[in-house]
């Protein structure tokens, strides 16, 4: 009985991550970020921008998903930033 109450409860678990990275894709459609730029020197907000995007060193790249939140963050470090589609 514990052996299917623990595939219930991984069974349980499995969609949910996978709604949540379905989520996070914003149907599909993706942006690359690359940080081209260093943000030392930078105002705090911009830096914080960079930093919520994942973005830690120059000539990083990262793929996240195509959000107003994102896209304003995007906005916000855009002078740093190259963007492509995904």
């Amino acid at each position: 009985m514990s052996a299917t109450g623990s595939k219930a409860a991984g069974a349980a678990r499995r969609p949910a991550g996978g709604a949540a990275a379905g989520g996070a894709s914003g149907g599909g459609t993706t942006i690359k970020v690359t940080l081209e730029r260093s943000l030392h020197g930078q105002l705090k907000n911009i830096a914080a921008s960079a930093r919520g995007l994942g973005l830690r060193r120059r000539h990083q790249s990262v793929v996240v998903a195509d959000t107003a939140q994102n896209r304003g963050m995007i906005h916000a470090a855009g002078h740093l930033l190259t963007v492509e589609r995904s």
